[in-house]
């Protein structure tokens, strides 16, 4: 997956792109060099990936031929996945339908718009040669056919015509894009006013759907609430692409949001009202996630743990096998991941969000002032405070273990819940003391996966003395990490004391 930086402007018939040689460590402004592109982009009937802001496309021409896919911005970049043209037209490539499907959610994919550019390029060089800042100057004409265009029947293809300027960073630095965007500033460029080439040419033809919001009173408990919910949902759904496609991190990042936005709903069901189904469905759907990002952490954990031997302490292929047998669980879990997220119980998920959202069930107290929330977060804590209780009163090892267990998860949903008003420094020591119960739970996790892997070295005939310095590592570690705790818990308690 490429990520791709560029700013874009709105320019007159007459303009002139500016000499950009004097700018810092460019030597030569190369070009220019012409080209003729013709794209046509795909989309379902209803425009669901335009209204959110992303493009598909089977374009001709120029140096990067084939089937583009850009999803929204993360991060500052935009992300593209290129594909080779191919022999089909009209067909979207499997893979690529694939990564919208949390969007099309069944419905087909077809032409929506053709767009023929006529393109000059001027590429921005340095002194060794390296490409740092592409300019395009494009003369554009968008067609969108009248099955598209949602005119009257008999009415055709509605056409479009303009000029804009893009400056894509290659080689160079932000800085110089900046400065780029400022020399064509004064030669009179303007911020482009619609995001992509595809928003001017539909939005001429006919309204993108917008997505619905909900009314809420500014100030109000329900505008932070709504406000925290449609940014997790949003959340949720821009990973989806990158777990598909087993991204860093990206397991994580969606199951941490399927997290939260059941959190909140646990906790502010005096404010969104009638959840009780889509917490579940969140639930089953951070369990499916669970298991992939628990392999994830494991075989981490693991792979670091023996790279930080000594070589007197490793004996036999135990490197091979961790990855082999680690790396296949991982692969497994994701696997099961990926079914789940073609499945219609995931996209019916969505569609419940997608009503949360737009249109939540909000009782009397949504216009209360936000303030009012920090008692919610206020109870939350005092669950955590209940759970530590039970723990300390558990009188075996085993149902102690399983008590602590629950304070993790109560200080999981209090961090989220103080997250969710603004609370910081109180999410930040819930977040401690998640981290710390966290830490516990990987280490007994990781001698269980040992032991797996151990016994298939032992069935194998490998030497297994190196997995026994590995289970007595971990056990160290979740044992050193069960005797710091109670002075971190013994700190953060006086700390949120103070705070609420």
């Amino acid at each position: 997956m490429a990520m791709e930086i560029e700013d874009k402007f709105d320019v007159p018939a007459g303009f002139e792109v500016p000499d950009l040689t004097g700018l810092p460590g460019v030597t030569e402004a190369a070009g220019p060099v012409t080209h003729r592109l013709v794209a046509v982009y795909f989309d379902t009937p209803d425009l669901r990936l335009a209204a959110r802001g992303v493009t598909l496309r089977r374009r001709r021409g120029g140096t990067d031929a084939g089937w583009h896919l850009k999803l929204p911005r993360s991060e500052g970049a935009r992300q593209e996945i290129t594909r080779p043209l191919g022999r089909g037209t009209k067909t979207v490539p499997a893979d690529l339908a694939d990564l919208v499907s949390a969007l099309t959610r069944g419905a087909p994919l077809a032409p929506v718009a053709e767009l023929e550019t006529h393109r000059t390029v001027t590429t921005l060089v340095n002194g060794a040669g390296v490409r740092l800042v592409e300019i395009a100057d494009d003369r554009v004409t968008g067609t969108v056919p009248e099955a598209a265009a949602g005119g009257e029947p008999g009415a055709g293809p509605h056409v479009e015509r303009w000029r804009e300027v893009e400056a894509e960073l290659i080689g160079g630095d932000e800085r110089l894009l900046r400065k780029v965007g400022k020399r064509l500033a004064a030669a009179g460029a303007v911020p482009a006013a619609s995001p992509s080439k595809l928003a001017r040419a539909l939005g001429a033809a006919r309204p993108i759907p917008g997505r619905p919001r909900p009314r809420t009173r500014p100030g109000s408990a329900g505008e932070v609430v709504v406000g925290y919910l449609t940014a997790q949902a949003d959340a949720l759904l821009a990973q989806d692409p990158r777990v598909r496609r087993a991204d860093e991190d990206a397991v994580h990042r969606m199951r941490v949001a399927a997290r939260r936005l059941r959190s909140a709903l646990k906790s502010f069901g005096a404010v969104v009202e009638d959840t009780a189904g889509l917490q579940e469905e969140l639930k089953w759907l951070g369990r499916v996630l669970g298991e992939a990002r628990d392999a994830e952490v494991v075989r981490e954990r693991l792979i670091a743990g023996f790279d930080a031997l000594g070589e007197g302490a490793v004996s036999g292929p135990v490197r091979l096998r961790l990855d082999a047998e680690l790396g296949a669980a991982e692969s497994e879990a994701l696997d099961r991941v990926r079914e789940a997220l073609r499945g219609e119980r995931y996209f019916a998920l969505l569609d419940a969000l997608d009503a949360l959202t737009g249109a939540p069930a909000l009782t009397g107290a949504a216009d209360r002032p936000a303030g009012t929330l920090r008692a919610r977060a206020a109870g939350s804590w005092r669950r955590v405070v209940k759970a530590h209780r039970a723990a300390l009163a558990a009188t075996d090892p085993a149902g102690r273990e399983h008590a602590m267990h629950d304070v993790r998860k109560a200080a999981k949903r209090a961090r989220y819940t103080a997250e969710a008003i603004g609370m910081d420094e109180l999410a930040e020591r819930a977040e401690a003391v998640q981290d710390a119960l966290g830490a516990r739970l990987d280490g007994v996790v990781a001698q269980g996966r040992l032991a797996v892997v151990a016994d298939a070295a032992r069935r194998a005939g490998e030497d297994t003395f190196t997995y026994g310095v590995l289970t007595g590592l971990e056990r160290a570690r979740t044992e050193r990490a069960r005797e710091e705790f109670p002075r971190l818990w013994k700190k953060t308690s006086k700390a949120v004391a103070k705070l609420l």
